[in-house]
């Protein structure tokens, strides 16, 4: 026989079982949730500065940016004094200008008003030869006649051979001063030419150096020296921050380094930063470490993690700035 009381109890134990489903019910979802992790990671953003030096020291004689500014590639930076350089390449111009001049005077012949001297003096002695053999044809027909000795055909003969030899000399003479230098004299004036460009190219180089330009756009995040101050070579002057050299770092466990391979898009987001920012995994660190004191929480104290780093797109980055807190999130 049941009594009421049991019956009582059972309806009872009905009734709290519902409840009991509900309560354990959003448990098991965040226990399930906890096993596969959070979807969105702390980090932070990182920039990779580049410093702007000139090869070569001196004065600063004009700052052409200040902190904050925004400049496009091939846009001035700064100057240094360079009255000397100018000067240094002016005389490496000189220089130039000499060698290769004489290079160019051993690849031609004398000069033509020198050459028509020589002409002319071979004509005379042309003229001279004809006349002497002429007098030597007629000495000889004299000579067999018994008319001369053999002296005087002798002397006559010997003058004939003296002007057909200035001939041959003046026809010599011309044909020398028609040919250029020898080839081992040119080689060396070609050398001597190539020395004095390289001179010129290293005073040109130093000149340049004093007039220094951004290579690249990017953000002006400081200036080093102030106009009047000597710079000393290779000593950075100004500070910048192109688009390209903005990364995000971001620290995830080991169990989810398969989602973010090389080229995986995340979304990015921040206090105060605009909407739809996206960056591309470019490096997944290879040894693990412990958490970052930038993003220690009670959460994630004393885990072992590995750095993932990412790049928004140029456009994209300027809207983030070093050392500011990030979420990234998986697309």
């Amino acid at each position: 026989m049941i009594t009421a009381g049991r019956v009582g109890a059972a309806r009872a134990r009905r009734r709290r079982i519902p409840w009991a489903a509900v309560l354990v019910l959003p448990a098991i979802l965040l226990f399930s949730c906890s096993r596969n992790g959070p979807s969105t990671y702390q980090g932070y953003v990182e920039g990779e500065f580049v410093h702007v030096a000139s090869g070569v020291g001196g004065r600063l004689e004009h700052l052409s940016v200040e902190r904050g500014q925004k400049v496009e590639a091939k846009a001035a930076l700064f100057d240094l004094e360079s009255d000397q350089e100018q000067a240094a390449v002016r005389q490496a111009d000189e220089a130039l200008s000499a060698a290769g001049s004489q290079l160019a005077d051993l690849g031609k012949g004398r000069r033509r008003q020198e050459i028509e001297v020589s002409q002319s003096q071979l004509e005379q002695a042309r003229a001279a030869e004809r006349q002497s053999a002429s007098q030597l044809e007629r000495d000889e027909a004299q000579f067999a006649a018994g008319g001369i000795s053999r002296m005087q055909l002798d002397e006559i003969r010997a003058k004939h051979d003296v002007d057909a030899a200035r001939v041959r000399e003046l026809s010599g003479r011309i044909q020398v001063e028609e040919l250029t230098a020898r080839p081992d004299q040119i080689r060396a004036q070609s050398s001597q030419v190539a020395a004095a460009q390289a001179a010129r190219d290293q005073a040109q180089w130093r000149l340049d150096q004093k007039h220094v330009v951004a290579e690249q756009a990017g953000v002006i995040v400081d200036t080093l020296f102030r106009e009047g101050e000597w710079v000393p070579a290779g000593a950075p002057v100004i500070r910048m921050l192109p688009p390209a050299n903005v990364k995000l770092r971001f620290f995830v466990p080991e169990g989810r380094l398969k989602d973010f391979p090389v080229g995986r898009e995340v979304a990015v987001s921040c206090d105060g930063c605009d909407a739809g920012i996206t960056a591309a995994v470019s490096y997944v660190a290879t040894d693990p470490e412990f958490t970052p004191p930038v993003i220690y929480s009670n959460e994630n104290r004393a885990k072992l993690v590995f750095m993932i780093e990412a790049r928004p797109a140029p456009d994209r980055a300027a809207l983030l700035r070093p050392g500011q807190p990030v979420e990234i999130t998986l697309r």
